[in-house]
């Protein structure tokens, strides 16, 4: 029997525990760890035959840039122009060098505005109202990659990598999956320590990534390089640009003053400049992928449909990039503005740490899988201990708690916990322990005064297990308190940083309530067994004594002492067995897997 509680599988018939990567950033869920490798492979395949993005280039340099170089030009000029700024030199009190240098800028603006007017006026050195609109558009059509960079580098940089490196790395990928297997590693070395394993599978790794040839290098560092130039582009502050051109009723459209934009252009034009060439399809599909994950879980889903449509988005996008390089002519725009007729865009460095984000990331993925390892032994022990303790009966599930069953529910730290609470209260508590406490509470003469109030205390938590939890669970119903506020932050229209601090908050406070459930039920317990140990024998410390009357409640014979004794026994596990689920839920909210 399979049951399931906040992410992950305990299989209580035995077969061995499978954990589900919690959703969130830095984590790959679902749709990224069950798409197979031979999945991936064939949907790049059917994506690259189907694809409609264009190989067409996105920048393309002008063929009538060219370098200058003032002086040794000037020197090869006809006698009769020399001469002629000489003259003019001679009048303006300026050098003829200097003169030659602004008859070259004019060229370049009379070229400019020959070929792509409207954009730039010189003697002004204002940028004009169609430059803006084209900025809008170039902005508009980049701002589909901003999203999905933020659903995938931005959350998980080296998981994207990784995902790319199982495309177009595929039997580098197959050997590190293979090899670096917890269980394959621990049945090939059954001798070896797990730290030892550990080291092992680590020097493994690395000598599985120095196979990596230079030809596959060049191709995952075109990759990364692509992926940082779209990152740069799509980030880049166009509205802080695009605000700063005022209307102008002359000119019936929106001006800019061009010195104040230089620094700007000169960013843009470096990044448009060093993104050259559309993405690699392999590229899109592993972005696609990340941004994909949401909507994973919809019964309708197609993944080859969704990605065929994000495609098309993609084309556009790229298409916005391609006929804005070819509308402006932004490296002649900027020789004009700068006055510099040397200036040429310079290539943006990045992409080059991909080796060490995708090697990290893999080191990563090692020890979590040997963290994953270790707790699926773990589970196992609790099964056993589970099936023991509770004479078979199955745990009992919350009904609003996120689970395979119910995908739409909110996970909730301690969620594993509570239900085991719950199967507690019915099977423990209200089974042979209330045979026992009951008559304590009703009849039991308590010698110190003290005694008995720790005892009725801890008695009315226990007892009020089930309704608590129940009501904890009701909460995070789309009517209760948390499932109103989580499902109104889910929905929230404000901007995703804003949105997830929103989600993160009402989570936090259910965290805390069932924290405060756990932790209450922990204390009541220990305090109970410590009143029951007085009970059947006075504490050392004397701060704990026997009843007044228990001969009388014990009536003759050693059965209800007998029982007394066991009830102690099943509270000492029952908090044994907490602290165990605690430890495998927060290794598990460590690690994301």
């Amino acid at each position: 029997m399979d049951t399931y509680y906040n992410g992950y599988r305990i299989d209580l018939g035995g077969a061995a525990p499978y954990y589900l990567s919690m959703e969130g950033p830095g984590h790959f869920n679902r749709l990224v760890s069950e798409l197979s490798l031979e999945d991936r492979a064939a949907l790049l395949e059917k994506l690259s035959n189907q694809s409609s993005i264009s190989a067409s280039v996105l920048y393309e340099e002008s063929g009538n840039i060219q370098t200058v170089k003032s002086e040794p030009d000037f020197i090869k000029l006809p006698w009769y122009y020399k001469i002629w700024f000489f003259i003019v030199s001679f009048f303006n009190s300026r050098p003829p060098l200097k003169l030659y240098e602004e008859h070259i800028m004019a060229q370049h603006y009379r070229d400019l505005d020959e070929t792509s007017p409207g954009f730039y006026h010189y003697q002004k050195d204002m940028l004009l109202p169609k430059f803006q609109e084209e900025l809008i558009k170039l902005r508009d059509g980049s701002r589909f990659f901003y999203n999905a960079l933020d659903a995938s580098f931005n959350r998980d940089k080296g998981g994207l990598m990784v995902f790319l490196g199982s495309l177009e790395l595929q039997e580098i990928h197959k050997k590190i999956t293979a090899e670096l297997d917890p269980a394959f590693l621990v049945s090939s070395n059954p001798n070896m320590e797990e730290m030892e394993l550990r080291k092992k599978a680590v020097k493994t790794l690395e000598e599985i990534l120095s196979g990596i040839g230079e030809e596959d290098k060049a191709k995952m560092y075109k990759n990364a390089r692509s992926l940082f130039c779209l990152k740069q582009l799509a980030s880049f502050l166009f509205d802080r640009l695009i605000n700063s051109f005022i209307f102008d009723k002359s000119s019936q459209g929106y001006i800019c003053p061009a010195a104040s934009a230089q620094d700007q252009l000169i960013l843009l034009n470096n990044i448009l400049y060093s993104l050259k060439t559309p993405p690699p399809i392999a590229l899109l599909q592993s972005l696609f992928v990340f941004v994909l994950m949401e909507k994973s879980d919809d019964p309708n889903f197609d993944i080859q449909n969704e990605m065929r449509r994000l495609l098309v988005q993609a084309e556009v996008s790229l298409q916005a990039i391609r006929d804005f390089n070819f509308e402006v002519p932004l490296t002649k725009l900027l020789r004009c503005i700068s006055r510099d007729a040397n200036y040429s865009a310079k290539t943006i460095s990045g992409g080059e740490d991909w080796f060490v984000t995708f090697k990290d990331r893999w080191k990563h993925q090692v020890e979590e899988n040997f963290l994953s390892f270790t707790r699926t032994r773990h589970q196992r022990d609790l099964q056993n201990a589970f099936r023991y303790f509770f004479k078979g009966t199955s745990l009992k599930t919350l009904e609003h708690i996120y689970s395979e069953q119910n995908p739409a529910g909110i996970k909730i730290r301690g969620s594993f916990c509570l239900s085991f609470l719950l199967t507690f209260y019915s099977v423990v508590l209200m089974g042979e322990a209330s045979k026992f406490l009951r008559p304590i509470l009703i009849d039991g003469e308590f010698i110190k005064k003290d005694n008995r109030t720790e005892f009725t205390e801890s008695y009315n938590t226990l007892i009020k297990i089930e309704d608590r939890v129940k009501l904890f669970d009701q909460n995070l119903s789309s009517e209760g308190d948390f499932g109103k506020r989580y499902l109104q932050a889910k929905n929230d229209m404000s901007s995703l940083p804003v949105k997830r601090r929103k989600v993160q908050l009402v989570l936090e406070e259910a965290h805390n309530e069932a924290d405060r459930i756990i932790d209450q039920t922990r204390d009541a317990l220990d305090t109970m067994n410590k009143v029951l140990e007085g009970i059947i024998q006075k504490t050392d410390d004397g701060k704990y004594d026997t009843l007044g009357n228990l001969s009388v409640i014990a009536g003759r014979g050693t059965a209800f002492l007998d029982g007394v004794g066991e009830t102690i026994q099943q509270f000492a596990k029952t908090l044994k067995l907490m602290d165990d689920i605690d430890k495998m839920e927060a290794g598990i909210s460590a690690s994301g897997y």
